[in-house]
């Protein structure tokens, strides 16, 4: 990431606004600036495959996994502001196919790490774990409020959007993907 490129370009976005970058409130805004863009955005210098190097050797097949409320931070990149919210993913392994499950929340914070939308975002993840895990299915669901929408346009402060992706015989199996969603919404489905 090249941080003296985004100080430049921050020192001239303050300048197009109208403020002072000289002023002593901003003398080191550029900086931090520089620092936080290589934070927020560190899934675009990351791979997500390094989170699954070990596989855990289970017997456990045909059981489903879940996880919730996996705390999700991320940027839209239609206005670079964030979108905030929680992430849940449901598998079924099959045999030997099992991650540790902090290595969830690691997947979810590489792929929310680089400017997104959330539609994107919750495929990636699906179609990541899919790929790479084998499962019978994988369910992920995204639930975000963004900040695009509540501090400027519509100015809907509290709503939420929410994004699923299916695969496997959670998309396929009406019985098991009512189970799956039902589970990570806490609603009943028909």
């Amino acid at each position: 990431m090249d941080q003296d490129r985004i100080k430049a370009a921050v020192t001239e976005l303050l300048l197009a606004v109208g403020e002072d970058p000289e002023r002593e409130g901003l003398l080191e805004t550029p900086s931090r600036v520089a620092k936080m863009y290589a934070e927020i955005f560190s899934g675009l210098q990351e791979n997500p495959a390094d989170h699954l190097k070990l596989f855990q050797e289970s017997q456990q097949q045909g059981e489903l996994v879940l996880v919730r409320d996996i705390p999700m931070y991320s940027v839209c990149e239609h206005h670079l502001l964030p979108f905030v919210g929680k992430a849940h993913i449901a598998y079924i392994p099959k045999e030997g196919k099992i991650i540790g499950l902090s290595k969830f929340a690691r997947i979810v914070k590489c792929f929310a790490s680089r400017p997104q939308v959330q539609e994107r975002l919750t495929a990636q993840i699906a179609d990541f774990l899919f790929e790479n895990l084998e499962p019978y299915g994988v369910a992920v669901l995204v639930e975000a409020e963004h900040l695009c929408m509540t501090m400027r346009g519509a100015r809907a402060a509290g709503s939420v959007t929410q994004t699923s992706a299916l695969r496997g015989i959670m998309k396929t199996e009406a019985k098991t993907r009512n189970e799956v969603m039902s589970l990570l919404t806490g609603r009943h489905y028909q």
